[in-house]
């Protein structure tokens, strides 16, 4: 089903098309949330390796695409390569996707816009704490004057 994210230019295609179009191994198109995708252009620059695409080539990749937890980038930059939309008849129910968390008041290239990131601004900094912490108590030993120089025999 078309979302309200002006597909209607979009072409229509059903899955039996696009493992038609996915016969051609130099191409790499796949489904997410019912859109329809031609990343080959794109597979170069995917962070995670081109195999972990083109292992969806001619798929419904929904289920990958969540479960990995995309930035709010990541999804803005989908829209570059959509080619369709999924025929209402092959459309499976809308997936469960993870809530996209925007900040209106900060740009979107800004990764403060990536919800997964959030926790390792604290998380992070308490890690360094604590093994500073542990080192000083392993190094330092107690009745030593750490200002004062070892006494000559």
């Amino acid at each position: 089903m078309a979302s309200s994210n002006d597909d209607s230019d979009k072409e229509v295609l059903t899955m039996a098309e696009i493992q038609k179009r996915a016969i051609d191994k130099d191409k790499c198109i796949m489904v997410i949330d019912n859109r329809v995708y031609d990343i080959t252009k794109f597979l170069d620059e995917h962070p995670g390796g081109e195999e972990v695409l083109k292992e969806q080539h001619g798929k419904d990749a929904t289920s990958a695409f969540e479960d990995v937890g995309h930035s709010t980038d990541a999804r803005e930059q989908m829209k570059g390569y959509q080619i369709g939309v999924l025929h209402p008849d092959d459309v499976k129910k809308p997936s469960k996707s993870r809530p996209v968390i925007v900040n209106p008041s900060s740009s979107a290239s800004s990764a403060g816009n990536d919800a997964g990131g959030s926790w390792t601004k604290w998380v992070i900094p308490i890690v360094i704490a604590v093994a500073a912490v542990v080192i000083f108590k392993l190094l330092y030993k107690p009745g030593t004057n750490i200002n004062r120089p070892p006494k000559a025999i």
